[in-house]
């Protein structure tokens, strides 16, 4: 991985301890090839999309993986701890440390020399977005810089309940918790900022995102209680979702294919319940590893836990702008085949 910082173009004029003239003449001597080299790699720099991630989390890290295969990609981004930089680091990873809760704003001379900028950090309960709070710094920071594209991944939160109807990128938002508010005032935060920067600018509302190692699975597997929380979730009826792969070829499309729309819902073919999510995974584990899982939760036990959010109506996130105009065909265009795909490439969990 190429250090996200160009080295200075050595020239050799160090000085020495000798007295005779001659032994400075031979410290200052001009090397050509050095001189050569950190040009090619200054031009080889400077000819390659440069993709800077804020967040490199579940979803950062795999669409970093996905750039890493192609030969014309400079990949970087941030952690908020130094244990998981240097976990990064072994995967290959180029790691800065930045701590939402406490950002630092040295970070923004990093930024300024890449191309893309993809935003994968929630805003903070009290506090917002935390680049966006520096707003006037980042942007007279990036306003002379490469930066040609940025994505803010944001939430369906937004659009609140809606009873079970269908909700694409036109309806009203009406956003119900603190952390969907804060969504939608970091979206436009980061739209504004591209506007004023000149650059091509996306929000993705993400759907509850499921992968390797974070799906129906995973918690089947693990086989550690419920929270309350999950249980009321179970007897959702509607609950849209979309496989980090499918976000990869969203984000992917974003680049190559630009659109004038700015905001799209990325998210399958079938805003399933719950339930149904978990049975499916629940029976692809005991039909290959029978007689290892305990007792699930009970669906009546579930329901009557559900009934305080089963009352405010819930909703079905439209892709059909995302297909038609980002030209998006999906991977996994329902759980089923997102959860085969995982289970597949599955070693044995149990013991």
């Amino acid at each position: 991985m190429e250090a996200n910082k160009l080295s200075a173009i050595p020239i050799g004029l160090g000085e020495t301890q000798g007295n005779s003239v001659l032994a400075n003449c031979q410290t200052s001597t001009f090397n050509p090839d050095s001189f050569r080299r950190s040009r090619t790699e200054k031009s080889q720099w400077e000819s390659r999309n440069r993709m800077f991630i804020l967040g490199m989390g579940f979803v950062g890290q795999f669409f970093a993986n996905e750039l890493k295969k192609k030969q014309n990609w400079i990949v970087s981004g941030t952690c908020k701890s130094l244990i998981k930089k240097k976990e990064l680091e072994g995967r290959g990873f180029d790691v800065h440390l930045f701590d939402a809760n406490d950002p630092q704003l040295e970070i923004l001379n990093t930024l300024k020399s890449y191309t893309h900028l993809l935003v994968s950090i929630p805003p903070l309960v009290g506090d917002g977005d935390p680049m966006l709070q520096h707003g006037q710094h980042l942007r007279t920071t990036l306003m002379d810089g490469s930066l040609r594209w940025l994505c803010y991944l944001s939430s369906t939160s937004v659009y609140g309940h809606s009873d079970g109807a269908w909700a694409d990128e036109d309806c009203p938002t009406s956003p119900i918790s603190e952390s969907a508010k804060l969504r939608l005032v970091a979206e436009e935060g980061w739209l504004n900022l591209a506007y004023d920067l000149g650059v091509s600018a996306h929000v993705f509302r993400l759907g509850g995102i499921y992968g390797p190692g974070r799906s129906a699975l995973d918690t089947i597997i693990k086989q550690k209680p419920l929270s309350n929380g999950q249980k009321m979730r179970l007897s959702t009826q509607y609950t849209s979702r979309v496989h980090v792969e499918d976000i990869c070829q969203a984000l992917d499309a974003s680049i190559y294919r630009p659109s004038s729309r700015k905001i799209y819902n990325i998210v399958d073919d079938d805003p399933s319940p719950r339930e149904e999510v978990f049975a499916y995974a629940r029976t692809l584990v005991e039909k290959k590893w029978p007689s290892r899982l305990k007792q699930s939760v009970s669906p009546e036990r579930a329901e009557s836990l559900s009934q305080e959010i089963t009352s405010r109506g819930e909703k079905r996130v439209s892709n059909a702008h995302m297909k038609n105009e980002l030209g998006v065909r999906l991977l996994h265009p329902s759980f089923r085949s997102g959860l085969l795909s995982i289970f597949n490439q599955m070693e044995n969990p149990f013991p």
